[in-house]
């Protein structure tokens, strides 16, 4: 039984690792120029959170280090995407915010991206879709993600 469950879970994984590796060619190929995935993920983030943050709390979220996550917001700032500010009652600690550049440009970004999966939700069928999202979302917390 333990050899069929790790030929399972060898199959999942392989598969999980390829449709990752795919979709992320996809969906690179389809930004805005000069935009990249990590800098249109971080954007999507903020978007949705609406809310400050902390450049810990961002590398937290996307499980990078702290330093990957500071290279992706020296570009984002430089683009004008973002602002980042000292914290006032903490000169240590700083906190990120979406500018309205950054929205536009997430907006745009999302806007070459929705097309792209959603032929891909069609093709696969959205009824698969939606009975396979369950079991990737406990996948993930499974595996340590929120």
């Amino acid at each position: 039984m333990s050899d069929h469950i790790d030929a399972l879970a060898i199959a999942l994984f392989s598969e999980v690792f390829t449709a990752d590796q795919l979709a992320r060619n996809v969906i690179a190929r389809v930004l805005p120029k000069g935009m990249e995935l990590s800098h249109f993920s971080v954007l999507n983030h903020l978007a949705h959170l609406n809310d400050e943050r902390t450049p810990a709390q961002l590398a937290d979220a996307f499980h990078v280090t702290r330093g990957a996550m500071t290279n992706t917001l020296s570009k984002l700032e430089w683009a004008g995407h973002v602002h980042i500010r000292p914290d006032w009652d903490d000169a240590r600690r700083k906190f990120v915010s979406i500018s309205p550049s950054g929205r536009s440009a997430r907006d745009a970004a999302l806007a070459a991206v929705a097309p792209v999966i959603g032929d891909v939700v069609r093709a696969v069928g959205a009824d698969r879709v939606k009975a396979a999202l369950p079991v990737l979302r406990d996948l993930r917390q499974r595996l340590g993600g929120e």
